[in-house]
């Protein structure tokens, strides 16, 4: 079965974490942009890039998808999520604007 297409900007947004692409991850951000990780937030690119450094892209964390949803400016993604940090199944919700994320949510999948 072929992987299901993730739509823009949430495809290269994926790229980046999987190829652990600092900068591509960040850029992929708007200024003010939000991650929600289970409850804890990070709110623009200095505190994103604390977090990322420590659970994310400096963790070498991959995602591979299992399921895309793309509804009204919301893009639910599922997959398998491994790390040095965590791993397990993880849903993903992004919020965009334009060719940028504002906002990025984390639960169990």
């Amino acid at each position: 079965m072929a992987a299901p297409t993730v739509p823009e900007p949430v495809a290269s947004f994926i790229a980046a974490v999987n190829d652990h692409d600092d900068q591509a991850f960040l850029d992929a951000f708007t200024v003010d942009a939000t991650v929600d990780d289970w409850g804890r937030t990070f709110t623009g690119r200095e505190q994103i890039k604390s977090w990322s450094d420590k659970e994310f892209i400096g963790s070498r964390g991959t995602l591979a998808v299992e399921d895309v949803d793309d509804t009204g400016g919301t893009v639910t993604v599922v997959g398998d999520w491994r790390s040095n940090h965590a791993n397990g199944r993880s849903k993903f919700f992004f919020e965009t604007d334009g060719d940028k994320l504002t906002k990025m949510t984390i639960r169990e999948g």
